[in-house]
């Protein structure tokens, strides 16, 4: 997982794709860790509404970053849609945690599920994260689309790392 995150724990403003806290956090630093992790990515996975939003924004835009994004074999995991029309993307329809125990049998390199608050749900109750990659945003927020719901397991996690931006961001990696 590749989330950014309120001090309070939201991931999303109260309406769809109401990121506007990201600006806070974002500078090279935060560009520069993307990257790496692009390139090392088999996959980016997705769930209806950050895939739409994630197409809206990358399919126009340039740069390293908009490249990757674009050519990177793509998972959106929806009921509702009827096509997936993102460069190298797969629409799938149902049992999205048997789709991700499968892509993680066949491949050496990583999976990055952005956003995408339905679909984290249920690979978390499915223990199918291997690792929390989140950026704190340095705001309270006070309202909005919690990253973690009620009803997740109980899991301890071990910190592999914590890296404080020059934004008064911090960036947390959590392992199993």
């Amino acid at each position: 997982m590749w989330n950014v995150m309120t001090l309070d724990g939201y991931f999303e403003g109260s309406r769809n794709w109401d990121l506007s806290f990201h600006e806070i956090i974002w500078g090279e630093e935060v560009s520069q860790i993307g990257l790496k992790q692009l390139r090392s990515a088999d996959f980016l996975v997705f769930g209806r509404v950050a895939f739409e939003g994630m197409a809206a924004h990358w399919k126009k835009e340039k740069g390293e970053t908009a490249v990757l994004m674009n050519e990177l074999p793509k998972i959106v995991f929806s009921r509702t849609l009827e096509k997936a029309d993102w460069r190298n993307s797969t629409l799938i329809k149902e049992n999205p945690s048997a789709k991700i125990r499968e892509l993680k049998q066949q491949g050496d390199g990583d999976m990055f599920v952005f956003g995408s608050a339905i679909l984290s749900e249920t690979l978390m109750k499915d223990d199918l994260f291997d690792e929390y990659r989140l950026v704190v945003a340095p705001v309270i927020l006070g309202e909005g689309r919690p990253l973690f719901s009620k009803g997740i397991i109980n899991k301890k996690l071990t910190l592999i790392s914590a890296q404080t931006l020059s934004t008064g961001g911090v960036i947390l990696i959590y392992g199993k």
